[in-house]
Order: C-alpha cells, then structure tokens, then sequence
C-alpha cells in the first residue's frame, strides 16, 4: 500500500482512536471490574475474598436502606418531572415567539446549566439556612412566617431538593424544546391562524403532536439523567437529615467513599459493585418500560 492510500484509509482511524482508547479506560474497564468485584467481598484493602452471591443475598433480604434511597429517588424523579418537563415546554413556546430581548432571557434561564451542580446546591444551602438564610429572612420580613422553616429539616428537605433541581435543569429542557419548536415549519401556525385559532389551541393542536418524537428523546434524557442524578443533594442534605433524602446512587457513592464513620466504618467495594449493578438495572428497566409505552401510545 502506497503512502497516499495508507493516510486515507488511516486517517478516520487515527480520528476515532483517542475515542477508543478512552472509552476502553473510562467505561469498558470498570464495567469489567465492578462485574468481577460484585462477587467478592473487597474493601480495597485486604485481600479480596469470593463470596458468590452472598451480596446479592445481603441487597435484597438485609439491606432496607438501600430500597429505602430507590423510593426516594423515584420521589426526587416525579417531583423534579412533573414541574420541569411542562414548565421547560412553556417557556420554549412563548420565547420562540417574537418576544421583546427574547435570546437575553434565553440566555439568563440556560445559565444554570453551565454552572457547577456543587456550587449552585452550596449557593442554595446557605439560602436555606434554617436561621440566617436568606429565604427565611425575606419571608419573616414580609410577614409571611412568623418562625423560621426548618427548609432542609426532614418535614422539606426532598422539597428543597426538588426545588433546586429544577431550576437547575430547567434551562437545559428549555433549549432541547426550542430546537424541536424551530423545526415545526411556520406554515402550520399561519394556516391555523387563517382558520381562526387561537395560540392556545395552535398549542394543542400543532405543537404538542408535532414534538412527538422530539419529546419521546427528551423525557426519556430527563428520566436517565435525574435517576442517576446525586450531586446536589449530597451537597444539601448528604442524604439527610435520616436518610429522608438518600437516593440511589449517593447511597452507592458512600459504599465507596464513606463520607463519615457513622455512615460506613470502610470502603464497601464489592458489595458496592452489586449495588451498582442491581441500580443500572433499575434505571435500564424504567427507561426501557417508558419507551415501550410511548411507542405503543404513539401507534394507536
């Protein structure tokens, strides 16, 4: 082979292999170990010792905490859900129309995107402080509340979570529904305005059937995402105050990094490793129970 031919058969090669090489060390190889280690019991520093199936025995007959994190993760998911998803619709719909400084709001509801999930759930928990928060004070000030809110106490604390994750990701929804709207043709909008409808039944009628398949991708995102989500809350919370905000994966998070003795006296690496298993299990089921019933709805 000449070298002229070798540079263009090669080159898409040399392209993709960093992407090769990475995704061998950053997602085949520990897939490969966490498989192995399930089996075991390993704290990462003793020798690993073959157990079978005892941690599979210890996750679902021994381990209620662990089922106690999947209910409250499906709670933070709903919660998160049932406001973001309809809310993100809105306000797509009304900044694609010709809005005054509409791609300066754009902008100021994506920010959040781009910031770090660490700092804005630290900005939030200095927010709300049960009694120099600003959130208290304001509310105290307009007479609102007599007595500051326990806000990250266990009677809210899934709410305050709730709350902070969807003005999180509020923004990233937002510009998802806006490159679906910007690929609904006009024609549509003219010709039902022509025949006398009105912007909410232009809505009902044309938007929502025509985001269809654009929907489908987002929510399925949306539900992959928040299910696997942890970072916020273990800023806010640490899965506290009782476990009341524990969910799934920040529960797995401190199987392999205690973050302090009351939670786990060592490194859980096997027993980790089935847990880890059992929650991608979890989360492929639900996903792929929710594409089932979307394509099915879509076909009636």
């Amino acid at each position: 082979m000449t070298l002229k031919k070798w540079r263009s058969y090669s080159g898409p090669y040399l392209m993709v292999f960093p992407c090769v090489v990475f995704l061998l060390l950053f997602a085949i190889y520990p897939m490969g170990w966490a498989f192995k280690y399930m089996f075991y019991d390993y704290d990462g520093f003793s020798d690993a010792q073959f157990i079978g199936l005892d941690n599979f025995v210890r996750l679902f007959t021994r381990d209620p905490q662990f089922w106690h994190s999947v209910w409250n993760t499906g709670v933070f998911t709903f919660g998160k859900l049932i406001v973001t998803l309809p809310l993100a619709l809105l306000i797509a719909f009304i900044l694609n129309q010709k809005i005054f400084a509409r791609n300066t709001v754009r902008a100021v509801i994506f920010m959040p995107t781009i910031l770090s999930a660490a700092v804005i759930s630290l900005v939030f928990y200095l927010m709300f402080n049960s009694y120099n928060g600003i959130i208290n004070n304001v509310l105290i000030s307009l007479g609102m509340i007599e007595a500051p809110i326990e806000w990250l106490g266990i009677k809210y604390s899934m709410l305050t979570a709730i709350l902070v994750a969807i003005w999180g990701a509020l923004g990233n929804y937002m510009v998802l529904f806006l490159a679906g709207l910007q690929g609904i043709p006009n024609d549509l909008y003219e010709a039902a305005s022509i025949d006398g409808a009105n912007k909410t039944q232009q809505f009902f009628k044309i938007t929502i059937p025509m985001l269809g398949p654009v929907m489908q991708m987002i929510i399925m995102l949306a539900i992959v995402n928040t299910l696997k989500s942890y970072e916020s809350i273990m800023v806010l919370t640490a899965g506290g105050p009782a476990g009341k905000t524990e969910v799934m994966y920040l529960y797995l998070y401190k199987l392999f990094f205690p973050v302090s003795e009351g939670e786990a006296v060592v490194q859980q690496y096997g027993y980790g490793a089935a847990v880890g298993f059992v929650s991608a299990l979890i989360v492929g089921a639900i996903t792929g129970l929710y594409l089932y019933l979307s394509r099915k709805s879509s076909t009636l």
